[in-house]
C-alpha cells in the first residue's frame, strides 16, 4: 500500500510545483489542477480496495463527474477569451479588470 501512496503523493506534489512554477499558460494550470484531483481519486480508490469499502470509489465517481464538468467549462471560458482576445496567456488577463 505504501508503494500505491507515495505514487499518488509523487502526482500530487508534481501537480502542485506544476501550478506554481508554469504560472504563464493557463492550460498548463488546468491541467495540473485535474492532476490533482486524480490523485485525490487514486488515494480514494486504493483506501477504498485495502478496506474492502465500495465508499472510496463512489466518491471517485462524484470526483471524475466534476472533474470532467469543471474541466469543460474552464475550457470553454479559455475559447470564449481567445476568440475575444487573440491569447490565452495569464498575462492577459489584466485586461480582464476593466
Amino acid at each position: 500500500m505504501f508503494f500505491y501512496t507515495s505514487y499518488t503523493f509523487a502526482i500530487y506534489i508534481i501537480s502542485v510545483f506544476g501550478i506554481f512554477f508554469v504560472r504563464t499558460h493557463i492550460i498548463i494550470v488546468l491541467m495540473c489542477l485535474e492532476m490533482i484531483l486524480l490523485a485525490a481519486n487514486l488515494n480514494f480508490l486504493i483506501a477504498s480496495l485495502f478496506v474492502d469499502n465500495l465508499l472510496g470509489q463512489v466518491y471517485a465517481l462524484i470526483i471524475l463527474s466534476i472533474a470532467a464538468s469543471e474541466s469543460a467549462i474552464g475550457l470553454a471560458l479559455l475559447i470564449v477569451y481567445y476568440r475575444l482576445r487573440g491569447g490565452i496567456s495569464i498575462s492577459l488577463l489584466n485586461l480582464l479588470k476593466g
